[in-house]
């Protein structure tokens, strides 16, 4: 995750520094501060999740990685379940925040819609690990509710752009609006699934934001 509005805030450890240290005395390691080391675990699941090829990833590994023990993990997450659920949890407040911000500030129709699919991409660019979580990749051997979770997610994408796209089928003239906005939302909606889905699957070589513009002027 990186530093930025859509990247979860930083936890950085401080360590001692030599200069402060009496002669022979061994550099201890400073307790992370409450809710440093919650965020610390999240950050390392997503770096992890972040490797093109990643196998599941263990709470073994993860420990590792971190220098803690499983049991050190479990006391701020109760399962991995919870962990994933972390990262949910700042997938959907990132992306909802950015979609009320587009709402209140965009024209309603085709320009909230395309604003709204090319910020979902820019997310998925600058968080790959995530992406694996949103498309389902990373949640395979997880816990079931985590996948509904994430369909959930994408059904609240799909109504959004339907409610932005019924206004303009009306001032288009069509004499189904519903129907128009639903299929235009419907297959916007299957696009960036797509997208996401092939830059976690080429192993983030192939960019989601590929020829964006003009693919989404096409649906549009």
């Amino acid at each position: 995750m990186q530093n930025d509005e859509t990247s979860a805030p930083s936890a950085s450890a401080s360590s001692a520094s030599p200069d402060n240290l009496e002669p022979g005395a061994t550099p201890a390691r400073k307790r992370p501060k409450p809710g440093e080391r919650r965020v610390q675990i999240l950050q390392a699941l997503a770096a992890m999740l972040e490797q093109p090829g990643a196998e599941r990833v263990t709470t073994a590994a993860l420990a590792a990685r971190l220098s803690v023990s499983e049991a050190a993990l479990y006391r701020h997450f109760a399962s991995k379940a919870q962990m994933f659920e972390g990262l949910i949890d700042f997938i959907e407040q990132s992306v909802f925040t950015l979609v009320n911000q587009i709402t209140d500030r965009s024209a309603p129709g085709e320009e909230q819609a395309s604003r709204i699919v090319a910020m979902l991409v820019q997310f998925a660019e600058k968080n790959p690990g995530m992406t694996r979580v949103m498309v389902g990749d990373a949640l395979v051997y997880e816990n079931e509710r985590l996948q509904n979770r994430m369909n959930q997610f994408f059904d609240k994408i799909e109504a959004t752009l339907r409610q932005a796209l019924r206004g303009a089928a009306t001032a288009d003239g069509s004499a189904t609006p519903t129907v128009d906005a639903q299929v235009r939302a419907s297959a916007l909606t299957a696009f960036v699934v797509g997208r996401l889905q092939r830059f976690a699957r080429s192993g983030f070589r192939r960019a989601p934001s590929e020829h964006l513009d003009a693919a989404v002027a096409l649906m549009l």
